[in-house]
């Protein structure tokens, strides 16, 4: 959900017990295959699938996954991460690195048997970065992060979940000139695909690849600003501000000059040097950083030494790889650490970075096999080799995280993190944000600094993957993905009422669609009743009083209502009432008032007499007169199909009939994290409650400060103590509540020695 813009200082109270006593894990070769770098990178990739907007292409492989945002100015691309908005600086860097690992290492992806997944997720991104140059200016975003942030549902909905939060037009797309960093990017993008897609596509597409790519350089170079991408539209609020764009044209020269071998693209990346990152207060250029979607200067060094095959240069490379190899910010295990927001897409970049370096630069050098350790170590820790034993790869093994920030994978139908409590689908290969500098992780969607995902996390760690099986080989699963355990979809929830004159019912047509969540049109339900006793009277079915007390579908003033049939013959002395809707809108799983359509109807026995008996009605049997229970015997048909419930014959449906079909093989269900969870517990009474800004007070600027910080504005920087700080209550997680027990106490509702007290 969230996402840090700038770089957090990683402020945390174990960082002098770390840089004492964590030591780098000593990993060899034999023992590097363990890992299932294959199975990884394979999992990657479909992530990168689970990202896809627009109309999806047939070799999508994601079951839970349908077309979306379609109304798009601009289709396709990938969504950024739990979110909905396609914001390309991260998307352009995310498109680079797994460009420049496919470049870097192709022989073992083709070996692995991944060459035909990783070109598809490549050029389906490629091809919606060419989209965006529209000659003389560019298309830097689509959709609003800000707004997209109001709710929480999955992707193929969220024009009506904006509608729901009264937010008419959320896929605006914002373009324009002055945005050189996004621009370079784009070109880089498309330059190192360009070189990495030799062979595989066709060539008039490379062609239209290299085109745009230097059209974006030239653009970029041009403007030499970021006034329009960074300070301009409000609407970016605060989500992904470049700090700076140098280093992204000097990145995108050494891909233009990799690409073309035209000098002038080298010339280029030297005019940039002088305005180059430094480190802090001096005139040496920065080393101390890591790659990253912000930052390319490192990524683009690397190229320049490559590419000129200055010594000086490749000793400016070894300057960042000794710096994060005798660094004392780790995590316990041996994994660098360079901040605390996605501690782990730092970590595999810094190991990417070292692994090219390493092959291109140092190959017959005596650190070679120092910083062979380095770069494994990085990709290791994410896979299980750290002390915890877990992987942060969602899906990878039964350590796995469950629980990633991400609303299509978490499949709510009510706008709530918290239904269901355990995700309904499992994110393949998503790379969490990871750990703690401590090393504590939480399993939990709600704790975004950990267990966000996306695709730039993704980013440098497929890339290092490319790597891996280069190195050591390995073998994919050929099952995979296997098909869900998919819970039930459509059903009604019935309450019900009965007496000697009739049965008053409660019915509730409920959605909870997520194979993909969608709106299903054409629905119709049945309740069965017994009319023995009615007929036994001398009365005939069509004398039975059907009163709808209540149809929740004609609140909606555009869509088509629900009809309610009178008394049908199903068999013997079985008959029903059908409930028919043909607009699926009235029931979206979109927000707590929109995911069920309630009827209320009354069944009277005739002339409102007495000699009714509800105790042989088939779909009364479990139904309750307090409560709205969920029912079997009320059946559910799909423009005519029987898919849910089972008929007073034993007929039961088999499922909705516009839900994806299953991949083949044995049904999975969510994956059960065995390690012991780890989490940060709530510090004892101290005057540091409330205390945001750690400036060691309590006023109103630490309440407008957590606000910025959960509404992610680029600007709100709070340290890891600020964020304990923060934690007002004592239920260890920090959400809207905190900033009310701060408001609280400073309006004098409460004492401040109230401060932490349990959740009321």
């Amino acid at each position: 959900m969230m996402k840090l813009m700038q770089r957090m200082q990683a402020v945390t109270a174990a960082a002098a017990l770390l840089a004492a006593g964590t030591q780098m894990l000593p990993l060899t070769a034999a023992a590097a295959p363990d890992y299932e770098y294959a199975k990884a990178l394979q999992m990657s990739l479909y992530f990168y699938e689970c990202q896809q907007a627009g109309e999806l292409p047939d070799w999508n492989r994601v079951e839970w996954r349908g077309d979306s945002t379609v109304g798009d100015d601009l289709n396709g691309g990938w969504y950024d991460a739990g979110d909905h908005v396609k914001f390309n600086l991260p998307m352009a860097y995310s498109a680079a690195m797994l460009a420049w690992g496919l470049y870097q290492y192709p022989e073992g992806v083709e070996a692995c048997g991944e060459m035909t997944n990783y070109v598809n997720n490549l050029k389906w991104v490629l091809d919606y970065l060419a989209a965006c140059d529209l000659g003389d200016s560019v298309i830097y975003q689509v959709g609003n992060g800000q707004e997209d942030h109001t709710w929480w549902g999955a992707v193929e909905l969220v024009e009506y979940g904006m509608i729901d939060q009264g937010v008419s037009n959320p896929r605006g797309h914002l373009e324009g000139r002055n945005c050189s960093a996004v621009t370079a990017e784009m070109g880089a993008a498309l330059a190192a695909g360009y070189c990495a897609l030799q062979g595989r596509v066709d060539d008039a597409v490379l062609e239209d690849y290299l085109e745009h790519a230097q059209n974006f350089f030239a653009m970029a170079d041009e403007d030499r600003s970021d006034e329009t991408y960074a300070n301009s539209d409000p609407t970016l609020g605060g989500f992904y501000r470049s700090s700076h764009f140098y280093d992204e044209l000097f990145w995108c020269a050494n891909w233009l000059y990799i690409a073309t071998g035209d000098a002038a693209f080298l010339e280029k990346a030297e005019s940039y040097i002088p305005n180059l990152g430094t480190e802090l207060g001096t005139n040496e250029l920065k080393y101390s950083w890591a790659h990253c979607w912000d930052d390319v200067q490192q990524g683009g060094t690397l190229l320049y030494a490559i590419n000129t095959g200055d010594a000086t240069w490749k000793e400016q490379v070894r300057k960042h790889l000794e710096y994060w190899n005798n660094t004392s910010d780790l995590l316990p295990g041996g994994a660098v650490y360079v901040q605390n927001w996605g501690c782990l897409r730092y970590a595999t970049a810094v190991g990417f970075i070292t692994a090219v370096a390493n092959d291109t630069l140092f190959a017959s050098d005596s650190k070679y096999d120092t910083y062979k350790t380095l770069y494994e170590t990085q990709i290791n820790y994410c896979l299980g080799g750290n002390p915890a034993g877990r992987a942060y790869v969602v899906g990878f093994d039964e350590t796995a995280p469950i629980n990633p920030h991400h609303r299509t994978a978490h499949g709510s139908w009510c706008n709530s993190f918290y239904e269901p409590e355990t995700s309904r689908h499992i994110l393949y290969g998503a790379l969490v944000g990871g750990p703690t500098q401590d090393g504590s992780y939480e399993d939990d969607r709600n704790n975004f600094i950990n267990n966000e995902v996306a695709t730039d996390y993704n980013a440098a760690y497929t890339a290092l993957l490319c790597k891996m099986v280069d190195a050591y080989g390995g073998s994919t699963d050929p099952d995979f993905p296997r098909p869900e355990v998919r819970g039930d979809e459509l059903f009604v929830e019935v309450k019900h009422k009965a007496s000697g004159t009739g049965s008053d019912l409660s019915l509730k047509l409920t959605n909870q669609t997520a194979w993909p969540a969608r709106v299903v049109n054409n629905i119709s339900f049945r309740y069965y009743v017994d009319l023995t006793e009615v007929l036994d009277a001398g009365y005939t079915a069509d004398q039975v009083v059907i009163r709808c007390d209540r149809n929740q579908s004609e609140m909606y003033a555009s869509y088509t209502p629900a009809t309610v049939s009178g008394m049908q013959h199903y068999s013997g002395n079985i008959y029903y009432v059908e409930v028919t809707c043909p607009d699926g809108r009235v029931a979206m799983p979109i927000s707590e008032g929109n995911y069920q359509c309630e009827f209320m109807l009354a069944l009277v026995y005739p002339n409102y007499g007495s000699g009714w008996d509800a105790s042989n009605d088939y779909s009364a049997q479990g139904a309750s007169a307090t409560e709205n229970v969920k029912s079997d015997k009320i059946t559910i048909y799909e423009d005519g199909v029987l898919i849910y419930g089972t008929e007073p014959d034993g007929t039961t449906g088999e499922g909705s009939i516009s839900a994806n079909p299953a991949p083949g093989g044995e049904p999975i269900g969510p994956i059960v994290t065995t390690p012991a969870e780890t989490t940060t517990t709530q510090p004892a009474p101290t005057a540091d409650w409330g205390d945001v800004n750690c400036d060691g007070q309590v006023k109103i600027g630490d309440v407008v400060l957590l606000n910025r910080f959960f509404s992610e504005d680029i600007t709100a920087v709070v340290t890891e103590q600020g964020l304990a700080n923060a934690q007002c209550y004592a239920d260890g997680e920090l959400t809207g509540e905190d900033a009310t027990m701060i408001l609280k106490y400073l309006a004098g509702m409460i004492l401040f020695e109230e401060l932490g007290a349990p959740l009321a």
